[in-house]
């Protein structure tokens, strides 16, 4: 029994049985399960990704094989090394939390890959547990309703100003993020991105926006990546 606790958290040393490579294909490939998992919990079902579930599961198992692999052997680490700079990722920087889970997925690996599958596995849980917690307690999230409003406007109503009793009664933050032309010049639109203030109704604050643009269209929608 001494023995095999000592396994659990001792390196696997120089070398390599099929039961060192079984037990950890078995263990890496539970903590990628259990981190997949949490990222398919924790993130909303309509922004997930299959793919990035998947790989979130795979590497793990492919970090604690590499490790297995190569040991303490100077010369394949070089190798490997050598083969890694080679390739080129040509992807665009993804979210930060996709990037955290991936470093995740990879500490992960690399704990059974040196024979360390207690920590390991024990790391994994906790941080799980931990990334559970902070999403259910919307740790992190912003409270404030963001909005882009477009407003309708004719060519002569000087909207420096026309609606600045408005937004003060019913926003928070306001900023003029466009102004452009229409209907060969006769309107404009006028692009802002606000801050609904707290209790502020949205349909009263287009209400009195109407009584001041001569009932043109307006539109307010949600802003997904200021809204979280």
């Amino acid at each position: 029994m001494n023995d095999f606790l000592t396994s659990l958290t001792a390196g696997s040393g120089e070398t390599l049985t099929a039961a060192a490579v079984l037990l950890a294909l078995l263990v890496s490939g539970l903590s990628g399960f259990m981190i997949g998992f949490t990222y398919l919990k924790t993130n909303d079902s309509e922004n997930v990704q299959r793919n990035f579930v998947l790989t979130l599961f795979m590497l793990p198992v492919i970090m604690s094989v590499i490790i297995l692999f190569v040991g303490s052997n100077v010369a394949r680490a070089f190798s490997l090394a050598g083969t890694v700079s080679i390739i080129r990722f040509r992807s665009a920087p993804g979210d930060p939390k996709d990037i955290g889970y991936i470093f995740f997925s990879v500490a992960a690996g690399l704990a059974c890959g040196i024979g360390f599958y207690f920590y390991g596995l024990a790391f994994v849980v906790i941080l799980c547990i931990i990334m559970a917690i902070l999403e259910k307690s919307k740790f992190g999230r912003s409270r404030a309703r963001a909005r882009m409003l477009k407003i309708t406007i004719p060519e002569d109503l000087n909207y420096t100003g026309a609606f600045a009793d408005v937004f003060e009664a019913y926003t928070k933050r306001i900023s003029l993020n466009a102004v452009k032309t229409a209907d060969l010049g006769s309107v404009f639109v006028l692009t802002y991105h606000i801050v609904m203030a707290e209790g502020a109704d949205e349909k009263e604050l287009i209400d009195q926006l109407r009584c001041r643009n001569g009932n043109l269209t307006i539109s307010i929608s949600e802003i997904p990546a200021i809204a979280k």
